[in-house]
């Protein structure tokens, strides 16, 4: 987080939790993490599929990010060019409450891109705002996870208070090499 806020890099954390529980659970040969840079919406492999995987912390399905851009432009063409390309696995975290381990199909998602059209699908950021990004419309998402071809399974979140120093490791770190 920066100044309390939670920013794109940990959805990164998360995404890494996430591929390492697939890994866990299907083996290390059928989870592919080497994904090229060129696969912009595929976050990994699962026995060859791919897969984008999408984390949200919140009671409801709005904010979830298609892509990180401030660029307006950029994000005008993404929405142009956007069609749904791969399975998604959403976490969605409700601290004191119920959230859940979503999967989304692509059938599915390609099935309501179709049915609501992509002005409604995607929502870009207003202009002269710093929302980071370009979103999946929570009318959207909404529909997506209540698919009868989606799955969910729920979990019950439960805050635990940890001292963590995101810094600490390193400084210590260094301490020992001045030793």
């Amino acid at each position: 987080s920066r100044a309390g806020k939670i920013g794109m890099e940990v959805g990164s954390l998360r995404e890494k939790i996430l591929i390492a529980l697939l890994i866990y659970k299907f083996g290390e040969e059928n989870v592919e993490t080497d994904i090229p840079i060129t696969e912009p919406e595929v976050d990994v492999r699962l026995f060859g599929e791919p897969i984008s995987i999408k984390t949200i912390t919140s009671r409801g399905f709005g904010g979830v990010k298609l892509i990180w851009t401030v660029d307006p432009q950029k994000a005008k063409e993404f929405r142009e060019g956007y069609r749904p390309c791969c399975d998604i696995l959403l976490v969605q975290i409700n601290w004191g409450g119920i959230g859940g381990f979503h999967y989304i199909p692509l059938e599915v998602q390609r099935r309501l891109f179709a049915a609501i059209g992509r002005e409604r699908y995607i929502k870009l950021p207003k202009p002269g705002t710093n929302p980071r990004g370009v979103e999946i419309t929570k009318e959207a998402l909404e529909a997506l996870v209540e698919d009868k071809a989606s799955r969910v399974i729920e979990i019950c979140w439960e805050k635990t208070e940890i001292e963590y120093n995101p810094y600490r490791r390193w400084i210590d770190y260094w301490m020992e090499d001045t030793e």
